[in-house]
C-alpha cells in the first residue's frame, strides 16, 4: 500500500522523532536474527527480510546493513505500550519529511527501496550461514577486452581461489573504509593505472559465534575496470601468488557478466 513502517524514538537524545526500525547487533547474534529482534522490539511486528538493499560503512568499526523486509505478523506498538525501545510505530503512507525525523539519512534508503520494488536492481541477497573468523573482503575482479574475452584474478596458494584481504588489522584501519585494503592489494600486486573502482557487493557470509569467539564477516565484492581502459590483456601481476584465469566456458562467462551489473551498492 506504499506505506513504510516507522517508529517513534524513546531515546532521550531523539525522543519523539521518527526513524526506520534500527539497532545494533548483540554478541553471538546473526545478522538476520538481529533484524527480526530489532523490528519486533521497536514496532511490535514480526518480519522476514527480502533482500539486502545496501551496505553502509565507515570501515570495520562501523558497518550498517539496510534490508527490505515484509511484515509477517504481530501488532503495531501503541503509545500505551511505549518502553525504552520506542514510543510507538505506524505505517506512514505520506512523505516522511513531513514528520520530525531523527535523521535524513533514511531518505536515500526509502528511495532505493521504492526503486527496488518497481524493478529489482540485483537478485535477492541475504547473508549466508557460513563461518568467517576475521572481517574480510573476497574479491571478484574481472577483466574483459573489446573482443569479449574475460579473465578473473585468482590467488594460486593451494587450490586456486578468489583473493581475500583482511580488514581492520591495525587501529588506523578501523575507520578508514573497506575500499583502501582492496586498492592497496591491487596497487602492490598489479601494475594498473588508474586503479579499478566501482565497489559493489555480490553477497556476504556470517555465522554468529559463541560469546567471546572471533565473529567475522566475509564480504564478496566486485571491482571493475574504469571505462576507457584499452588493454587487450590484463596487466601481469607483480605478485607470483596471483594470476589471471581465462573464462572460456560460455555459460559461466555470461553469468559473471550479468552479475557485474547487478550488485548491492556499498556506500562508504
Amino acid at each position: 500500500q506504499d506505506a513504510v513502517l516507522l517508529v517513534q524514538e524513546a531515546k532521550p537524545e531523539c525522543r519523539g522523532r521518527w526513524y526506520l526500525p534500527a539497532g545494533r547487533m548483540e554478541p553471538a547474534e546473526g545478522i538476520v536474527g538481529a533484524l527480526r529482534r530489532e523490528v519486533k522490539e521497536e514496532s511490535g511486528l514480526d518480519c522476514e527480510p527480502l533482500t539486502l538493499l545496501a551496505l553502509e560503512e565507515r570501515g570495520p568499526a562501523w558497518i550498517r546493513f539496510a534490508f527490505l523486509a515484509r511484515a509477517t505478523g504481530g501488532t503495531l506498538k501503541t503509545l500505551e505500550e511505549a518502553d525504552a525501545e520506542s514510543l510507538q510505530a505506524t505505517w506512514w503512507p505520506g512523505d516522511p519529511r513531513s514528520l520530525p525525523l531523527r535523521s535524513l539519512d533514511i531518505l536515500p534508503l526509502l528511495d532505493l527501496a521504492a526503486r527496488y520494488r518497481r524493478s529489482p536492481a540485483h537478485p535477492a541477497t541475504l547473508p549466508r550461514e557460513l563461518p568467517c573468523s576475521p572481517l574480510c573482503l573476497r574479491l571478484l575482479l574481472p577483466f574483459s577486452n573489446a573482443s569479449g574475452h574475460l579473465w578473473l584474478l585468482l590467488a594460486t596458494a593451494g587450490t586456486p581461489h578468489l583473493p581475500v584481504v583482511a580488514c581492520g588489522t591495525s587501529p588506523s584501519e578501523l575507520r578508514a573504509g573497506l575500499r583502501p585494503p582492496l586498492l592497496r592489494l591491487l596497487r602492490d600486486c598489479l601494475a594498473w593505472e588508474p586503479p579499478p573502482a566501482a565497489l559493489g557487493l555480490l553477497g556476504l557470509q556470517h555465522r554468529a559465534g559463541e560469546p567471546g569467539d572471533t565473529d567475522g564477516i566475509c564480504f564478496n565484492v566486485v571491482l571493475s575496470v574504469p571505462p576507457g581502459s584499452q588493454r587487450d590483456e590484463p596487466p601481469e601481476p607483480r605478485d607470483p601468488a596471483l594470476r589471471w584465469w581465462p573464462v572460456r566456458e560460455e555459460g559461466l562467462r555470461g553469468r559473471i557478466l550479468r552479475r557485474l551489473r547487478a550488485t548491492v551498492p556499498v556506500r562508504s
